[in-house]
């Protein structure tokens, strides 16, 4: 049942406690959670009905050319059936062979379809594995350590604690301790732990990231202990917000921009089949329909059956050869090929019709952290104070992960820190709670990103005993060698740390910002170590430390200088720490455990501020998230081939604005109105504002946004037009990544939900990876459209063919049968092989096509039609010379000793019952003798060997308009064949395959030919070539056009 919201972030505990029926300290009663678990169900995620196999395979049949072919088996079926008890030698296998391989291929088609689909739905099974198993539950007045959290009601009393994983959407009600950060940065985009309090929010409606007392179903604590109250739970959690987002996503899945295309020239297919058909019958009814004429009205109707089949065959063989059935395995073939070389890139795609509509992107929206940044804190700059209080030092730190050796400080020569650089480092070191380990190829922290990041800048500073660094170096050396390299030894922290005893910590709050440990010095003296905000610790000091560690009383001078170095810092898109001590601590000067009188004054937070003043200021150091150092290239490059792109990102304004600033997506002093929106500013614009502002050329940054405001813009973006790559790895990105026509999910961070949402995945998170996808997306593109217009010409042929034989009314000279296995088997590897032309040089220097693009032009159709007629023309025109003349072109046609007809007779074959004194000799084909019993089966049993003659002139011709398919326009003298000696191979495996069905007996039956001569092989060569000349007119028909233009332009 749908859980009637209560703004539980804008109430008091005291409200939510009274909304739900609830006392803190007792929990809900058995009977209570059994009543609210009928209202509100079990905690859990829906699991939504996945379509049945039934109808998934129905579905893979839902294709205009499938059902063409469909309806060609079926028809070739019952003929077969029909036909099989008229002649003996046809009455078994031969005569089922073509339904039998029609329905072999369509089967073929649909289980790979079955497959992909099945696949792609696992998103939501993702989603299940991020909720959390168990939690601490108060029930009847007694805490329950692991409740299943499956059985969590609204109104439950739970408790969380360090690492816990969030099992609902809950209130905070009270906190144990201090502080309570929570990471859910997969949730919300934001990079940091986010702290979390019990205080009310008065605002009804804010976004995710303004809840502060709320934790979120699927996050996780960081540090910190609370007591909750859940408020939605299963499916009205965020989480469960996001399964339906994802759900729904997934119900709008359109079709690539490719299979659109197809179904298109499906449908103008079976016009163009329909009416070749209608024509044919039309052509050659007189031969089964007759009737006197009696008074002006038809009487004596004569219809002949066997010759209405007749003519079924040929409609049949006319939907065969129009059909390209090579194209879906091609098609496949050639993208699974593509899947390959990006995968050697780094881009794995999982569903393989993306590779194609990689190509037509038109907008990258990207996220920004983890994407174009690395998702890992670092420090990049620090500053103290130099000889006096009016000048400062500004080191600059290089490195962007928490790899120590990942860069360092710039022109660093301070191996012997002088005293107020120590300082730092003991601060940086030893305040600090985060660790780093290993994990494969990706460095990681444990604890709060920018306490590691500290961590990792200390490693860089190094430490000021030459001995020691010697033997950290030392150790660093054989590390590498270690089998167990998971956890990162950090010799500096380590030093620091052994020599600073740590004995007591005053944890973080929000009143003061700050962070203190008091820790025992080598001279036996306690020390505090503070950092925390700022402007909270300049407040909190009396005195600066100066370059070589002597104290100077802090002046208005001094201060203003450190709030203004602030400024700076924070204007780049920083988040500063100041760090500061204090060696005079009164009681604390001794404090050396719980034993100690001061030790309860260490209990209560609020004496923290009192301990942590009079500070000695030390440093202020800058960190942040930082750019990926591919991404400015990356985006000069998506500039360069006319991809706009836009930042979305979970992360707040300034933040976003300035990385965008660094990435050259904005330029320096850019004005950014209309430029850069929160996610709600932009969502509260009317929709034609909205659109207005998204169609403006160059790049967007929405901040602050949330997983249905990325969707709504990916929505819009596609309403427009646009072809939409999202990229994500958070799990509140998922649903926008199932609606983009292309997702991209990251592999190293991305978590399991986006992953399984995405159509492709980087397995190095890089955004330039994504650029050079692109590029081999078009490149792919090209190629595939220079075998789909190479495999459609040669179906073009083989209708002329077809239509020219109904037309003239001579025999068949090529069945069905022969013209699937051209499709299939000869046309295939050539095909396959146009699949590695190399790419265009400029192919990211062009705008990226558009989806709407014809496939076939007006030209490209007339060009069909210039070699498809040369096709027909010599397919049918060696069928007649073999039975009408004696020799061609001086090559001896007789020698086989055939009769010869006329022309005539070959046209009215179907008469040569009625014919008198027509005889006809036996002839010789491969070493037996053809004979017949009745003259007139010479044109139908004795035209093997013309209708061999016609097959194998097919053949020929293919594999010379394969060299006219290497470029659409370009010759084949600066094209030549070798550029793609894949093409050669394949044109050998196909002529391979032509004679292996030649010379073979066994399949020369199956395919009713039979061998031929040299001299005939010799006539085949010199009807097929000059393909290659018609085609190379045209090519330069269209060049001096393009030429005269490019002229008329200039």
């Amino acid at each position: 049942m749908e859980e009637k919201a209560f703004p539980a972030w804008s109430s008091s505990v005291e409200q939510c406690l009274k909304q739900y029926n609830v006392k803190l300290d007792k929990g809900l009663s058995s009977y209570e959670v059994e009543k609210r678990r009928e209202t509100y169900g079990w905690n859990e995620l829906a699991k939504e009905k996945g379509k049945p196999l039934w109808r998934l395979v129905l579905e893979q049949f839902d294709d205009m050319l499938v059902k063409i072919l469909l309806v060609a088996a079926f028809i070739s079926f019952i003929l077969a059936f029909l036909h099989g008890s008229e002649s003996a030698e046809e009455s078994g296998f031969e005569a089922y062979v073509e339904p039998f391989v029609i329905v072999l291929i369509l089967v073929l088609n649909a289980i790979v379809g079955v497959w992909q689909e099945s696949n792609a739905e696992r998103a939501l099974e993702a989603l299940k594995e991020m909720q959390c198993e168990s939690g601490k539950v108060l029930r009847d007045g007694y805490w329950v350590p692991d409740l299943p959290a499956r059985k969590l009601v609204p109104g439950d009393i739970v408790e969380l604690r360090v690492g816990d994983k969030v099992p609902a959407d809950m209130r905070v009600a009270a906190l144990k301790t201090s502080t309570l950060r929570v990471e859910q940065s997969s949730l919300t985009g934001e990079a940091m732990p986010v702290l979390k309090g019990a205080a009310s929010m008065f605002i009804d409606d804010c976004e995710l990231q303004a809840k502060e007392n709320m934790v979120f179903a699927g996050t996780t604590v960081v540090n910190g202990i609370c007591v909750c109250i859940v408020v939605s739970t299963g499916m009205n959690t965020e989480i469960g917000k996001i399964q339906k987002q994802i759900h729904e996503a997934s119900l709008e899945d359109s079709d690539t921009p490719l299979k659109k295309k197809l179904d298109e020239f499906g449908g103008r297919l079976t016009t163009a089949i329909g009416l070749v058909c209608l024509i044919v019958w039309v052509i050659n009814y007189k031969n089964f329909l007759s009737w006197d004429v009696v008074d002006g009205w038809p009487a004596n109707v004569r219809f002949s059956f066997e010759k209405c089949t007749y003519y079924f065959k040929i409609a049949v063989a006319l939907a065969v050869a129009a059909i390209p059935e090579g194209l879906p395995a091609v098609i496949t073939t050639c993208l699974a090929l593509g899947t390959r070389k990006m995968a050697q890139k780094n881009a794995i795609v999982r569903k393989l019709p993306s590779v194609e509509t990689l190509g037509c992107t038109t907008v990258i929206c990207s996220d920004k952290t983890g994407t174009l940044t690395t998702n890992q804190m670092a420090v990049t700059e620090f500053f103290t104070l130099g000889g006096k209080t009016t000048s400062s030092r500004i080191f600059h730190v290089e490195g962007t992960t928490y790899d120590p050796k990942d860069g360092g400080i710039v022109d660093w020569n301070c191996y012997n820190m002088d005293a107020n650089l120590q300082a730092m480092a003991e601060i940086c070191a030893v305040c600090n709670d985060a660790g780093i380990f290993c994990d494969g190829r990706l460095f990681r922290a444990t604890g709060l990103p920018t306490e590691a990041a500290l961590k990792v800048l200390v490693e860089k500073m190094g430490v000021p005993d030459a001995k020691a660094r010697n033997k950290i170096r030392d150790t660093e050396l054989v590390a590498n060698y270690l089998i167990d390299s998971s956890r990162v030894k950090l010799g500096s922290c380590d030093w620091w740390t052994k020599r600073s005893k740590r004995v007591a910590t005053l944890e973080f709050d929000r009143i003061r910002k700050s962070m203190g440990v008091i820790v025992r010095e080598p001279n036996g003296r306690n020390r505090l170590l503070v950092k925390g905000a700022v402007e909270s610790l300049v407040e909190r000091s009396s005195h600066v430390q100066l370059a070589d560690g002597s104290l100077v009383p802090i002046d208005e001078p001094c201060r203003q200088l450190l709030l203004l170095r602030l400024m700076e810092m924070s204007s780049k898109g920083l988040r500063c720490l100041g760090l500061a001590y204090k060696d005079d601590l009164g009681e604390f000067s001794d404090y050396y455990g719980e034993n100690h009188p001061a030790h309860k004054k260490l209990l209560d937070p609020g004496c923290y501020s009192s301990i942590e003043s009079d500070l000695v200021f030390v440093a202020v150091v800058g960190l942040r998230d930082p750019p990926r150092d591919e991404v400015h290239k990356a985006i000069q490059d998506c500039r360069g081939a006319g991809i706009r792109v836009m930042v979305i990102t979970g992360d707040n304004k300034s933040t976003a604005e300035a990385i965008c600033k660094e990435i050259k997506l904005f330029y320096e002093d850019e004005d950014l109105r209309g430029r850069s929106f929160t996610g709600r500013e932009f969502m509260a614009l009317t929709s034609s504002q909205q659109m207005e502002i998204l169609s403006k050329p160059g790049g967007k940054v929405f901040s602050r946004a949330e997983p249905r405001h990325k969707q709504d813009i990916v929505r819009l973006l596609k309403d427009m037009g646009e072809i939409v790559a999202m990229t994500g790895d958070g799990v509140n990105d998922a649903p926008a990544l199932k609606l983009a026509d292309i997702g991209i999910a990251m592999g190293i961070t991305g978590t399991e939900v986006a992953k399984e949402a995405s159509d492709m995945v980087l397995a190095d998170d890089n955004f330039s990876t994504i650029v050079s996808a692109v590029a081999e997306g078009r490149s792919i593109y090209n190629n595939m459209k220079a075998f789909i217009r190479y495999m459609i010409s040669s179906n073009v042929g083989e209708v002329i063919s077809i239509f020219l034989t109904a037309a003239l009314g001579i025999p068949e000279c090529m069945i069905p049968v022969q013209l699937l296995w051209v499709n299939l088997v000869t046309d295939g590897p050539p095909a396959t092989a146009l699949g590695f032309n190399p790419a265009d040089v400029d192919i990211m220097q062009k705008p990226p096509r558009k989806s709407n693009d014809a496939l076939i032009n007006s030209w490209i159709l007339f060009r069909y039609l210039v070699i498809g007629s040369y096709v027909g023309i010599a397919t049918v025109g060696i069928f007649i010379l073999w039975y009408t003349h004696a020799s061609f072109l001086g090559i001896n046609l007789m020698s086989d000793g055939h009769t010869l007809v006329e022309l005539s007779q070959l046209r009215n074959w179907g008469e040569c019952s009625k014919w008198s004194n027509f005889s006809v000799a036996p002839y010789s084909v491969g070493g037996r003798m053809i004979t017949f019993s009745n003259p007139c089966d010479y044109f139908s049993v004795g035209k093997v060997k013309a209708m061999t003659l016609s097959l194998s002139v097919l053949v020929a011709i293919e594999m010379f308009n394969s060299l006219n398919a290497l470029s659409e326009d370009n010759s084949l003298v600066t094209m030549p064949p070798w550029r793609n000696p894949w093409l050669l191979v394949a044109m050998s495996v196909s002529f391979g395959l032509h004679c292996l069905i030649l010379y073979v007996p066994l399949l020369a039956d199956v395919f009713g030919i039979v061998p031929l001569s040299l001299n005939e092989w010799l006539l085949v060569i010199l009807v097929s070539a000059p393909v290659i000349l018609i085609d190379e007119i045209l090519k330069f028909l269209v060049r001096s056009q393009r030429n005269r233009t490019k002229e008329k332009t200039a």
